[in-house]
């Protein structure tokens, strides 16, 4: 009784007979109103017959001819008492046949509306099983509104499982080659194969520093990305962010034949943690010349409408497109054969840019240099 198909099933059937019966009784009922004014209407030669009865003089005692019924209302003969009992008849057969056929209708509808619902319903115990699995969309718009909710759902969980894995394989991935690199400069200096020198526990050290900006790189990104990174929002000036950043990259840019300069354009202030900006800024210069191998690095600024675009372009040699999509995804790196990167800065800065309701975004074609970009609003 609990199944909806059986519940809408009972509820056509109630509406059908309750409707029929109140049509029925209002229908009799008027139908004997009619049929007594029909016979008021009627001329007294039609409708009494009179015959005298013996013994008793004419005009006295006269009785009603044989046949005739005396009601509270005009005399009815037992044919008309006769048709409006048929006619009661009918209508209650015709009361009982819109049920039946009530019924059949509320079985169809009910079980055409509780389909799509079953569909879901299974769809939703086989996805538990399978990932892969969706449910039909079919029904009624709403319910086909459902189904293609479902579906929607169900691909977001997909590819949240499918980066979840990726990312535990990652990480393993990113901690098992220092730690790899560790253990087998401390055997070899146990084994006295590496000689105890300060350049081999140089080396041991450069690996435990990138192991931990590994994890605090993971830390950060964990925090952003659960809305619980703490940001000091206010109005800030970009001029000295910006020249600042630059200046911080000029030394290293240098030793590679590679200049960083900054475009003199008047920025308004924004509304933005200047820690943040300033690390985004250091992320996005960082992949600039590690691209960039000689050549110039600018930064420049423009206004568009209530945002400042903060722009950092490179005439290196760019990026593929088919690499283009993938880009600001954790421990994406283009070349696996670059060291010295944990391959979440770019994720890290989109992370904290959309913290401070910003956008970012990429321009760039292999050979042709890249471009750099993030938004912040205006103060």
């Amino acid at each position: 009784m609990n199944r909806l198909w059986v519940r809408l099933t009972l509820a056509f059937v109630a509406v059908t007979l309750v409707t029929v019966t109140l049509v029925a009784l209002l229908a009799g009922w008027r139908v004997d109103a009619e049929f007594r004014h029909f016979l008021e209407q009627q001329p007294d030669d039609q409708t009494t017959v009179t015959t005298p009865i013996p013994g008793i003089g004419r005009g006295q005692g006269m009785m009603e001819g044989r046949g005739m019924m005396r009601g509270p209302g005009p005399m009815m003969t037992p044919q008309g008492q006769n048709f409006l009992n048929r006619l009661n008849v009918v209508l209650v057969l015709a009361a009982l046949g819109a049920g039946v056929v009530g019924a059949a209708a509320g079985v169809v509808i009910s079980r055409t509306i509780a389909a799509p619902l079953n569909g879901l319903a299974q769809a939703a115990q086989g996805f538990a099983t399978d990932r892969r699995h969706r449910a039909p969309v079919h029904g009624a718009d709403e319910i086909a509104d459902v189904a293609r909710a479902f579906n929607t759902m169900a691909d977001e969980l997909q590819r949240a499982e499918t980066l979840r894995r990726d990312l535990m394989a990652d990480i393993a991935h990113e901690l098992r080659t220092p730690l790899t690199v560790m253990q087998g400069n401390l055997r070899a200096l146990l084994d006295g194969i590496y000689p105890l020198e300060l350049r081999e526990i140089a080396t041991i050290y450069d690996e435990t520093r990138l192991l931990s900006r590994l994890v605090a790189d993971l830390r950060e990104l964990a925090l952003a990305e659960a809305g619980q990174l703490p940001l000091n929002l206010r109005a800030i000036e970009l001029a000295p962010i910006l020249q600042g950043a630059v200046e911080q990259f000029s030394v290293a840019a240098e030793a590679q034949d590679t200049t960083v300069e900054l475009a003199d354009i008047p920025l308004t202030p924004v509304q933005a943690d200047a820690d943040r900006v300033a690390q985004v800024l250091h992320n996005l210069l960082a992949n600039a010349l590690r691209h960039t191998p000689s050549g110039r690095i600018t930064v420049s600024g423009e206004h568009a409408g209530d945002r400042v675009k903060i722009v950092v372009s490179d005439t290196g040699e760019g990026i593929p497109a088919a690499d283009l999509p993938y880009l600001f995804d954790r421990f994406y790196r283009g070349d696996e054969a670059r060291s010295g990167s944990t391959g979440l800065g770019l994720a890290i800065a989109k992370a904290w840019v959309e913290a401070m309701d910003g956008s970012i975004g990429a321009e760039s074609r292999a050979g042709q240099g890249s471009r750099f970009w993030f938004t912040l609003k205006a103060a």
